[in-house]
């Protein structure tokens, strides 16, 4: 007995003992668990810390590159129609109202214009905003007087307009605004609509979760999450919008640092430029200040109540609530919000009733005002890659200030598309598919201030203003003149506009015609250039050397490859209208060239000057020869092919320019001056065929339309100390006087003048009175009867 409960009794120590060894066992596995849990969370704690800090502190986005055009500059004197300062006021989203009482907004009278600027921070100034009364009389600005202060002002710069972007892979693009700038019911509604209790919870709201738990199970699926806004902001930043359990266990320790590592205001801020609020076409609208402009044109700051809340209330669901597509649906959430700030009391009743009453009054159109000018955003683009890499421009959020021209672009628009749309209409099935492109230069900086690239103006597709190389035609003769006029050849010099045969190389003969297919003779270098006569042109190129009109041409501007053969001298050459834009600014700059430049300044995010792009020239032509040929470029508006310009533009105008057709009608050109505006403008087909028009029909027609709407300075040109003006023949060149008939006035380089003369009576000596008609002062009297 005793021997089986000693027995006994080992078998309960065994089993006891067995039973510590296991307890033991699970306790320092636990232990081993536990120490291994605290690492991971302490490591898990420590990576997700460096994420938080790492987006937060570092590069919190990537910015594209904004692009401004011009800023319009306001002085006493200026000659400025009150509807192109209304065009620009538009462009900049400001709104006429009857009284300018805050920023972005204006007034109009017949003589008088009150805006109240919104301010900018130039590179080199802070331009403030103020309330300004700008008088105007016959189409200038008499006097700017600042109402705030009383004071008249010399000069003042509106904002400039921002015109695009260079955006990051990932086509997002913002607006970055600041907790203090933005209006102080938009931080109400987002708290009331989206995370009441933001400023008492760590990141992370229980309550929320668990109300968000009860609704999942009852669904039987994930479909409210019951996200605080740090946690919204934290999914936007780091992770994806799946709602997955695995990315809700990783959102809520992010939360929790970020909530630790900064003040709640901080993440307030990141939440507001963050937050996805819609789609224009492939760029993903983040933010409320990019928002703002999308939808209504305007600053978040300029805001109403109503608009705050549609804002808000798209941050539920920007396509479910998008006030375009789904305006009844989105109506009823933004009043919504109004309602929950009335029963906050954030807002009065009165305030709310007037709120809901209000339309949704979004922009019509889903493109940003910024995405209007792909044709010059091309050029933008081109010459900037020239010098930043493309990273740097697309996530840096460098500012980039051009020279383009709202108003001139707009013109320049409008002129393509309506004149385009006239000539499909009138030629039919002949015309084909119509295309152009137009340059637009300010002669006097070389500055690109507008740039179409085709039909459709606002296609960012090709770009024909740049990339389509076209047979010049009748647009490289002055080039041929100007050479002829460096040898000694002059305005009154006679040509011989007869046919030339040539032998080419591979044994054809060559046998240009004028285009009405005759012969004019002997035709003086002005008549020739002006009525554009191709046989002259041929017969002179040959004369002076082909050799010199690619020197010519060089000094001008081309630099490209240039083949010398004979039908250089008819336009053969390819080129682009920019190209094109290049000689004919030497041109219009007095034989001084001006490498064409879009860009004036590239500066940081914050202001600090990276590249400037100064005002650059150099004399490739003298004075006398640019001044001879600018005179007979003038000569084709007054009475050669482009005369019929003068039915709607204003006879003192005094534009040069020339008339130009590549060979079989396939290219349509027109390239003129003013005295503040040159143009260029193609008008042709992409598939290279023939057109049922010359230039006179098709190119001409738009640069006039543009420079009609344009309303552009005369051309005057400063004629040299060494020029002379003589009377001359128009038949033979030779020396003539005004009371000749057929006589007119040139100019000359002094030296070059004709020798010899016409004879038509005014060489004959005046009649000596007779004694009587001395005495009675008959002889006073026949000598101006």
């Amino acid at each position: 007995m005793q021997k089986k409960r000693v027995k006994k009794s080992q078998s309960s120590g065994r089993k006891a003992k067995k039973r510590r060894s296991i307890l033991g066992y699970i306790l320092s596995l636990l232990l081993k668990l536990s120490i291994l849990g605290v690492v991971f969370c302490a490591v898990l704690l420590v990576y997700v810390d460096g994420q938080v800090r790492e987006k937060f502190e570092g590069k919190r986005w990537e910015l594209p590159a904004k692009v401004y055009a011009r800023p319009l500059e306001i002085f006493v004197g200026q000659s400025l129609p009150q509807d192109h300062l209304r065009k620009e006021l538009s462009q900049l989203g400001y709104r006429v109202v009857s009284s300018a009482s805050g920023p972005g907004t204006a007034e109009f009278a017949s003589s008088r214009v009150r805006v109240f600027t919104r301010g900018f921070v130039f590179p080199d100034e802070i331009e403030p905003s103020r309330r300004l009364l700008i008088d105007f009389a016959q189409g200038k600005v008499q006097r700017i007087v600042d109402e705030s202060s009383q004071q008249q002002v010399a000069l003042v710069r509106l904002e400039p307009s921002l015109i695009g972007g260079i955006y990051p892979r990932s086509n997002e693009d913002r607006h970055l605004i600041r907790l203090q700038d933005s209006p102080p019911l938009l931080k109400e509604a987002l708290l009331v609509v989206e995370d009441r209790e933001f400023y008492d919870h760590y990141g992370i709201s229980p309550k929320g979760m668990m109300r968000a738990a009860i609704v999942n199970a009852r669904a039987g699926r994930f479909v409210q999450g019951g996200s605080t806004l740090t946690q919204q902001l934290i999914k936007n930043f780091y992770l994806t919008s799946d709602r997955t359990l695995s990315r809700k266990l990783l959102e809520l320790p992010m939360a929790l640092a970020m909530d630790f590592r900064y003040e709640k205001d901080e993440i307030l801020e990141a939440y507001l430029n963050e937050v996805y609020l819609g789609q224009s076409g492939v760029r993903a609208i983040h933010g409320f200040g990019l928002a703002s402009q999308f939808y209504f044109g305007r600053p978040i700051s300029e805001l109403e109540l109503h608009q705050v809340a549609l804002l808000v209330a798209l941050v539920k669901g920007p396509s479910f609530y998008d006030p375009r597509r789904n305006p009844e649906r989105a109506k009823a959430r933004r009043d919504l919000v109004i309602n929950l700030l009335a029963d906050h009391n954030s807002i009065s009743t009165e305030e709310r009733d007037l709120a809901i009453a209000e339309p949704l009054g979004v922009r019509e159109s889903r493109r940003m005002q910024s995405g209007n000018f792909p044709a010059y955003m091309d050029l933008v683009k081109r010459q900037l890659l020239k010098e930043y890499r493309d990273e740097d421009l697309s996530t840096e959020g460098l500012l980039i200030f051009t020279a383009l021209d709202p108003i001139s672009q707009a013109h320049a628009d409008a002129a393509m598309s309506e004149m385009l749309a006239d000539l499909q209409k009138r030629h039919g099935e002949r015309a084909g598919e119509l295309e152009g492109a137009m340059v637009v230069t300010d002669p006097r900086t070389g500055e690109v201030l507008a740039m179409v690239g085709g039909k459709d103006t606002r296609f960012e597709g090709f770009n024909r203003a740049l990339d389509a190389r076209r047979a010049v035609g009748s647009l490289i003769k002055p080039a041929i003149y100007l050479a002829a006029i460096e040898q000694g050849y002059t305005l009154a010099s006679v040509l011989n506009d007869t046919p030339v045969e040539l032998r080419l190389p591979n044994g054809d003969i060559w046998s240009p015609q004028n285009f009405d297919r005759q012969s004019h003779g002997d035709v003086l270098l002005i008549t020739a250039l002006a009525r554009s006569f191709n046989q002259s042109a041929v017969n002179l190129g040959l004369e002076i050397g082909l050799s010199r009109v690619i020197d010519v041409l060089r000094r001008l501007g081309v630099e490209r490859n240039i083949q010398a053969l004979p039908s250089l001298m008819l336009g053969a050459q390819e080129m682009t209208p920019l190209e094109m834009a290049e000689v004919y600014q030497t041109f219009a700059a007095d034989g001084f060239r001006m490498p064409l430049r879009s860009i004036r300044m590239v500066t940081t995010a914050d202001g600090q000057e990276l590249s400037r792009y100064p005002f650059q020239l150099r004399q490739q032509v003298a004075a006398e020869p640019t001044y001879l040929i600018r005179y007979a470029m003038q000569e084709v508006g007054k009475t050669g092919t482009a005369r019929s310009a003068y039915q709607k533009l204003p006879a003192d105008l005094n534009f040069a320019g020339k008339t130009g057709t590549s060979n079989d009608q396939r290219d349509s050109w027109f390239a003129g001056f003013t005295g503040s505006r040159l143009a260029i403008v193609w008008v042709g087909r992409d598939d290279n065929r023939p057109l049922p028009f010359t230039s006179t029909g098709g190119a001409l027609p738009i640069w006039t339309e543009f420079m009609h709407q344009e309303r552009s300075e005369p051309l005057v040109s400063r004629r040299p100390a060494n020029i002379s003006l003589q009377w001359i023949d128009e038949s033979s060149g030779r020396l003539s006087d005004p009371i000749c008939e057929g006589s007119r006035q040139l100019p000359f380089i002094q030296g070059t003048e004709p020798r010899a003369s016409v004879d038509c009576g005014q060489f004959v000596p005046a009649l000596q009175p007779s004694p009587s008609e001395s005495d009675s002062g008959g002889w006073f009297r026949n000598i101006f009867r």
